[in-house]
């Protein structure tokens, strides 16, 4: 075996530039609290897997030519998976991928697939990645107004399908949406297609991150494969918690089979969006179940859901007008001024900032906020009633 080649080094003025970045992100973490990315990991003793060029190319559940893969603990992660969302294991297939996007873009492609001439409907308050998606695979859409508080207007949504009875729809729900964490109502989805006696359709869940919350609630919404679903994306560096983007997709597998195709260069199908895909990122997600446990993801739920109640107290106290949605740890206020809402690193969207209280945000942190915002953004008009 030939030795890994060693003796590289950094210049000085190289060396400092890391470690300066290092302390910068050290620094900016002690106030991330806007966006859905868990902090609490630690997977230093995968760290040696580095070393090597494994690649998780093709199928995870066909060999392949490729032997330095982690397919097999990629089949276990997806299992789990299965588990968590009602998924019927010989019904059903999955890998995973390089975050939310990527497995919001296969759950349309799969519908595409399906229905050619389909139209995708999808609400005004989806993620962004969305639209893009929509134009890359240039696939009929039309956007449907959302409610107030988030979830997709189903009255508009009834009336867009009626007048375009004649396409197939490929419905894209969200299971928690991006700036108010609303869940969109799949049995009032479901409701409207059987009403409509419409039987050729194609439904794709987007749950980022309530896939890894519902699970783990006593009265979760209707969200997964029980309520009738084709297709979901969950990412994985959310609540599970990964310093490389990563997500899990899970369809029908009628509908995948629908799309492979065999590729003698690698010795495998070609099922998946990516050629090469990521075979860390399998093994963080794996190394979490096995460490952490679905009891300890319960119990950091219900912690999430204390410090989000916390918050709400804590923001309504200084006229601040903070709500969550039931099962959401995503909290909504007034906007502060964008000093603070950079500093905090708030996501923004017109008159509404939120912050995401992930298993490693914490009351102190809360606290920290709150006199801030009290410094530094005083509210200067009249509080407006809790939505």
């Amino acid at each position: 075996m030939h030795a890994k080649q060693t003796g590289y080094h950094l210049s000085a003025d190289d060396q400092k530039r890391l470690d300066d970045l290092f302390e910068t992100i050290l620094r900016e973490q002690q106030r991330f609290v806007g966006y859905p990315c868990n902090a609490l990991f630690d997977y230093h003793s995968l760290f040696k897997f580095l070393d090597h060029p494994i690649n998780n190319v093709g199928d995870p559940y066909v060999a392949s030519n490729f032997h330095l893969n982690t397919h097999a603990i990629e089949r276990e992660v997806l299992g789990i998976f299965h588990e968590l969302t009602h998924a019927v294991p010989e019904e059903s297939w999955g890998y995973i991928s390089s975050g939310g996007t990527e497995g919001n873009m296969y759950g349309i492609f799969l519908g595409r697939e399906l229905f050619p001439d389909g139209m995708v409907y999808y609400s005004e308050d989806t993620h962004y990645s969305v639209n893009k998606i929509l134009r890359c695979l240039h696939v009929r859409n039309i956007m449907i107004k959302s409610c107030p508080d988030g979830r997709i207007d189903l009255e508009d949504l009834r009336e867009t399908i009626r007048i375009h009875r004649d396409l197939p729809p490929i419905i894209f729900a969200n299971v928690g949406t991006t700036m108010r964490g609303a869940i969109d109502d799949l049995e009032g989805i479901r409701a409207i297609l059987d009403d409509l006696a419409i039987h050729r359709a194609y439904i794709h869940v987007d749950a980022a991150l309530g896939g890894m919350i519902l699970p783990f609630v006593d009265d979760p919404q209707p969200w997964d494969f029980r309520a009738g679903i084709d297709s979901i994306a969950i990412s994985g560096h959310k609540m599970v918690g990964s310093p490389l983007p990563c997500g899990i997709v899970l369809a029908k597998k009628v509908h995948v089979d629908r799309i492979a195709r065999s590729i003698e260069y690698v010795g495998t199908l070609d099922t998946t969006i990516l050629g090469s895909r990521n075979a860390i990122t399998p093994l963080f997600m794996w190394y979490a179940f096995r460490t952490v446990g679905i009891e300890g993801f319960r119990r950091w739920i219900r912690q999430c859901f204390e410090t989000a109640d916390y918050a709400v107290a804590r923001l309504n106290e200084i006229g601040r007008n903070a709500w969550r949605h039931r099962n959401s740890v995503t909290v909504v206020f007034d906007r502060p001024s964008p000093e603070m809402a950079h500093r905090w690193q708030l996501a923004a969207e017109h008159d509404i900032v939120h912050l995401i209280t992930m298993p490693h945000v914490t009351t102190e942190q809360i606290d920290r906020l709150v006199d801030e915002l009290v410094r530094r953004s005083p509210v200067t008009t009249t509080p407006k009633a809790n939505a």
